[in-house]
Formats: structure tokens, sequence, C-alpha cells
């Protein structure tokens, strides 16, 4: 039986990350040996977001709640690096995998931030999944509030594109907050 069949079967003719069932194909999650098991069969939508990180949505994204669960190793992989991809550390801290499925979810996913050292204003190292404090009112630009001073944001993210930012969430709203105006809680 080829992959592509494999996989149809093994989802139900469906995506494995969100459930829709248009422009369906294989997609390897890296490092791959090419097989089944190291494979997801995923929608055009999935895979455009996937391929393109700067163009990913959260809400769409959503369904990740329900395929973080999945029996398939190969679908919380992918779920794992996706929720790690949004920030949504409060997810990923709930996901129970095996150490060598961790270290295949952490082989691409840690690569591109693990290098990255931020600190906060006081020159403290700050680590993703760190709780901090806003020590200044910051007024959010596009979002139309104001992040007020001594506002604690948890489960905070390190970007790997911006230097000295943070990413994390104020008033449900995901923003990048400058280092300079945080300390560590």
């Amino acid at each position: 039986m080829n992959i592509e069949k494999e996989l149809m079967s093994r989802s139900g003719g469906v995506c494995e990350l969100c459930g829709n069932g248009e422009g369906l194909s294989v997609f390897e999650v890296a490092p791959s040996d090419g097989s089944a098991e190291q494979s997801v069969y995923i929608c055009s939508a999935c895979r455009d977001q996937i391929e393109n990180p700067d163009k990913m949505d959260e809400a769409h994204f959503n369904c990740l709640n329900d395929s973080m669960w999945s029996e398939v190793p190969a679908v919380v992989v992918m779920s794992y690096r996706l929720l790690k991809a949004l920030g949504r550390e409060d997810l990923v801290d709930m996901i129970y995998m095996e150490d060598s499925l961790k270290a295949w979810a952490d082989a691409k996913a840690g690569s591109n931030s693990s290098n990255v050292v931020v600190k906060d204003s006081n020159g403290v190292v700050l680590n993703a999944g760190d709780s901090v404090v806003i020590i200044k009112d910051l007024e959010v630009k596009g979002a139309g509030f104001t992040a007020k001073r001594g506002t604690t944001v948890r489960n905070i993210s390190i970007p790997s594109d911006v230097a000295d930012h943070i990413e994390g969430r104020v008033n449900g709203t995901k923003i990048y907050l400058k280092t300079e105006f945080l300390k560590k809680a």
C-alpha cells in the first residue's frame, strides 16, 4: 500500500490537524524516513501556513486543541511544533510525550530559538515559558489599548526573528514586547 492510501485510511479522508476534507496531501514531519508513521495527511490550508509561518492564522489552528491528543505520533509532533510557533506554551505544556517523541518534536522546533539569548531590563536571561512583569505603561499600536505597568505576562515565547523582544498575551491579545520594559517575575 502506498503512503498516501495508508494515510487516507488512517485519517478517514480528512486533514489530521484540522479535519478539512479538501486539498489533502502527504506532509513529511522532518526529520523523517519517508514512512507513513513519520508523515501526516494535511489539507492545503494547513500546508500553506506550515510552509509560510508569517501567514499563520491562530484562529485556523484552534483545531490543535484536539489534534494534540492524537494517538498518531506524527500528528502530535506537528501539533506541538505549531503550538510552539504560535506561542501557545499553555497548550504545549499539556502535551505528554515519551522522550524519543519529544526529541523528534524538538529536532526542528527548538533549533531556531535555542541559540537566542534574551535578557530583561535587569540583565536576567529570559526563557520560553517564563513570566515577566511590565515596568512601564506601553501603548499597543493597532490594538487600541495600553499594557499597564505591573501587568504579568505568563508563558512568554522567544521569537527567533526579532532580537530584544518577547512574545506574550496581554488582555487576550498576542503581542511583541521590548525586553527593556520588562522584568522577570
